[in-house]
């Protein structure tokens, strides 16, 4: 029972155990490799479709670090390959209804295998398209900056509204630290701010659990907390792109990713912090301006939901509080990554805060602090307060 548990993350995938939270689990990713030079198991991962075509996505960053070396591996072994280029110039590639629907057209119908080379987009956009199309698909990963590599869900863009539809599991990870290693700062810092987030997101489900009746998973509760206090051990190596700390970010997003596998759902990694980011987001792509890194908002998201937990203290079910650390200490642990620690600093503006306090927890049909405090009828008092805290 709990064998998960007693594995090291490149054993994990095909596991399947009877659970001490009653249910049976199995996380059916056929193959992870994390660790120096591991794009160099591409072609064996990619091996039971090899007679069939190879569609590899990428944009033109991610191309050069990652893409063009996976297709030059691919060729040489015997693969036949077809590329599909984003070239977005300075522009930041949003997963609507264009970027999907340019990857089914490129989806010849011999095509047997996607291979997505990037991050958060590039990996939810093929994600989403293969599930649709009843492909499999591989993950590249370019840079440690978010936790959906081996999660199910696949957060995308339609009619200017951000949700997140089921898609499917990839068939394989390739995490090689040495191109972890070349990934933007603020990318780096996205991913941070990411697995910063579950400390509130695992407050949040703690007091769903108990306030709302919600299920909960303990044995993906501890994979999730021993994968961030590893982070977090290493975390002031991030700023000097250290590979151990770089190794130890992807572990937590991943092991993340495994949780939110194992249960079907993304309470293991997301909570009202994530509802505040989304809200931000859609705000500004309805204005037409380029959002900040998801992670870097859900980072600043976590203490402004700490704050909430503070507030509520007294109504909140025994033990709940605990589980959430203060603002200041949460703060402390962003600004030991090098990650941004108020909404101030990456130019959330005073109104659009404020209204994503009153109106995030509409963003997904989730129990959260928020809604707590809605249902006891703190919410403006608490979104008034902690506006005039940070803004003045």
């Amino acid at each position: 029972m709990n064998e998960i548990l007693n594995l090291n993350i490149n054993e994990m995938p095909q596991t399947e155990f009877d659970c001490s939270c009653g249910r049976h689990h199995n996380f059916s990713v056929h193959d992870m490799a994390i660790r120096k030079g591991a794009i160099e198991e591409l072609p064996k991962m990619a091996a039971p479709f090899k007679d069939g075509k190879i569609l590899v996505v990428f944009d033109n960053n991610t191309y050069e670090v990652a893409g063009k070396k996976a297709v030059e591996l691919l060729k040489a072994d015997g693969f036949c390959v077809k590329e599909l280029l984003f070239d977005t110039g300075d522009d930041i590639l949003i997963p609507d209804e264009k970027t999907l629907g340019r990857i089914v057209q490129e989806q010849d119908l011999d095509v047997t295998l996607m291979i997505a080379v990037g991050s958060g987009v590039i990996n939810d956009s093929v994600k989403f398209v293969t599930s649709r199309t009843g492909l499999p698909y591989i993950i590249v990963a370019t840079a440690p900056s978010m936790d959906g590599y081996v999660a199910d869900g696949a957060p995308i863009i339609s009619q200017g509204y951000k949700y997140s539809p089921v898609a499917h599991l990839t068939y394989g990870l390739v995490g090689d630290t040495d191109i972890l290693q070349t990934a933007p700062q603020d990318l780096i810092e996205a991913g941070y701010g990411d697995v910063i987030g579950k400390i509130t997101a695992i407050a949040d489900w703690d007091l769903a659990v108990k306030a709302n009746d919600d299920y909960r998973c303990d044995t993906c509760v501890t994979l999730v907390q021993r994968a961030l206090d590893k982070c977090f051990a290493k975390a002031e190596g991030l700023k000097t792109r250290d590979a151990d700390s770089l190794g130890a970010l992807l572990e937590a997003l991943t092991l993340t990713g495994v949780a939110m596998a194992l249960v079907n759902i993304s309470r293991p990694a997301s909570g009202a912090e994530h509802m505040l980011s989304h809200y931000w987001e859609m705000d500004y792509i309805a204005r037409g301006l380029n959002p900040n890194h998801h992670g870097i908002q859900v980072g600043v998201a976590t203490p402004v939901i700490a704050r909430f937990f503070e507030e509520m203290e007294d109504l909140l079910p025994e033990g709940t509080k605990e589980l959430c650390p203060s603002p200041d200490e949460i703060k402390a642990l962003l600004a030991k990554g090098g990650a941004p620690t108020s909404p101030k600093d990456i130019g959330i503006g005073r109104e659009l805060f404020y209204q994503s306090l009153l109106n995030g927890y509409q963003v997904r049909p989730r129990y959260s602090v928020m809604q707590f405090a809605k249902e006891h009828g703190r919410l403006e008092q608490i979104a008034e307060k902690i506006t005039e805290e940070i803004y003045g």
